[in-house]
């Protein structure tokens, strides 16, 4: 059996995302329509593909084009940008921390932004995401001559 082995995913922060999409990247939201319709990111570039669709819809999307993963909590985000890597995608970033992070550090949300407290109590870790993070996550510390996160 031939397996591809994979470089580690790209991750970056909210701060880095709202950059990237003001400078033209193409965000993906990978989650369900009714999580968007309470809760949804406010940018121009971006497009919705739940991460259930993403194999029967990849070819809706660049390849020569930032990419930038984003979900609830950045799990999901995570697994999309491993599948598109593992496509062939070579552009493509998972936003740690999804849009309860993004929506914390204020950055433009429609919906109801009160939603996300349920998450965030029912969450076991940091960025509502798993009990323990990366070495490289937004809710570590940075290594030393390492930028911090957000």
């Amino acid at each position: 059996m031939n397996q591809r082995s994979l470089p580690e995913a790209r991750q970056i922060c909210p701060t880095t995302t709202n950059r990237m999409a003001k400078d033209g990247a193409l965000l993906v939201d990978v989650r369900e329509k009714p999580e968007i319709e309470r809760l949804a990111f406010d940018v121009p570039n971006l497009v919705h593909i739940p991460l259930r669709e993403m194999e029967v819809r990849l070819q809706e999307l660049p390849r020569d084009r930032e990419l930038v993963m984003v979900c609830q909590g950045g799990g999901r985000s995570l697994k999309a940008t491993y599948f598109l890597m593992y496509q062939g995608f070579e552009k493509v970033a998972n936003m740690e921390g999804g849009i309860t992070k993004w929506a914390s550090k204020g950055f433009p949300v429609k919906g109801d932004v009160s939603s996300l407290q349920a998450t965030e109590q029912g969450a076991s870790g940091c960025c509502g995401g798993p009990t323990s993070a990366s070495e490289n996550s937004c809710c570590e510390p940075a290594k030393s001559g390492e930028a911090g996160c957000c």
